[in-house]
């Protein structure tokens, strides 16, 4: 991981200082670095001995950076990872010019790999990424969002990425395509539980406990899996709270939105989903050989589901 911080930052080099200043702010304003280090333990785990594992988990945390960029705006956040966020302290045309910036450098990237298998995936990856996106701009306020519908809205947007990030790490290290499907596979069932887990973060801790302004799901307009449930399962007066909720684009129902939903199974089910697809994720390394490398990665499994940041 010290390899791919310091490709990041070499990576950043711009003689717009701009473009380096609000990179290099994002980059570094913390973060878990797991989609990179998914890339990182995968080839460990395969046995590969090269050193294009590092480039392509830099390549995955530049996609993902800007990503946060267009969300953050598209959102119009103004805190994450517990500092403000690049639009608050730039603006909004500047975190959009960037997070292009990081895009592109990212596909510069790919190139050096001269790989077109490599390019294929991350292609459509980050085109799947974006039509996660317009997918959830599009079920905003959508109070008659399914489950699935949202189980397709988070596969793309966020799972997209941890499956390719893992699907490239074993597609340099083996032939095999059972495994490597196996392996992408692993990926995106691990994206899907720490995207669900994600969602009850807003409805099951304190402001304080948080890297990010709570509330800010139900205030944008977002319906996650534990307001479907409640909209599914709870009363006549917990729907017409929802909906005041959606409408009003505000938190002053997320208190009380708070306490139904912890007064309803809604929770345990959500944590139930999020556990559900963890123990997939698992199954898909039964046939890796033993190591710390694969100890890590079902520890990650655990770790994506019972999390409070």
């Amino acid at each position: 991981m010290q390899l791919v911080n310091t490709t990041i930052r070499n990576s950043l080099d711009s003689h717009v200082v701009l473009i380096k200043q609000i990179s290099t702010y994002i980059i570094n304003s913390g973060g878990k670095r797991l989609r990179p280090i998914l890339v990182v333990l995968m080839a460990q785990a395969l046995g590969y001995k090269g050193k294009k594992h590092i480039q392509l988990a830099a390549i995955v945390e530049f996609i993902h950076t800007a990503t946060l960029l267009h969300d953050d705006v598209v959102d119009e956040s103004d805190m994450r990872r517990g500092n403000k966020t690049a639009n608050e302290v730039w603006g909004n045309s500047a975190s959009v010019l960037v997070g292009d910036f990081l895009y592109s450098r990212a596909f510069q990237m790919m190139v050096t790999i001269e790989n077109l298998e490599v390019m294929d995936i991350l292609a459509n990856a980050t085109n799947t990424i974006s039509e996660g996106e317009v997918l959830q701009l599009l079920s905003i306020g959508n109070l008659d969002i399914t489950e699935q519908q949202y189980y397709q809205i988070i596969q793309n947007k966020t799972a997209q990425l941890f499956e390719a990030g893992c699907e490239l790490s074993a597609l340099i290290s083996i032939d095999n395509k059972d495994l490597i499907q196996k392996m992408a596979n692993y990926g995106k069932y691990l994206g899907m539980a720490f995207q669900i887990a994600d969602d009850m973060l807003d409805y099951s801790l304190e402001n304080d406990e948080l890297d990010k302004n709570i509330g800010d799901d139900l205030a944008e307009g977002k319906l996650t899996l534990p307001l479907i449930y409640l909209l599914e399962h709870g009363t006549t007066d917990d729907k017409q709270i929802i909906s005041d909720a959606i409408k009003s684009q505000s938190t002053k129902h997320l208190k009380t939105i708070q306490k139904r939903i912890n007064e309803t199974p809604a929770l345990q089910y959500t944590q139930e989903k999020a556990n559900n697809f963890a123990q997939l994720a698992k199954e898909q390394l039964v046939d890796l050989p033993e190591s710390e490398a694969k100890n890590a990665l079902l520890f990650l499994c655990d770790f994506s589901c019972h999390r409070n940041n």
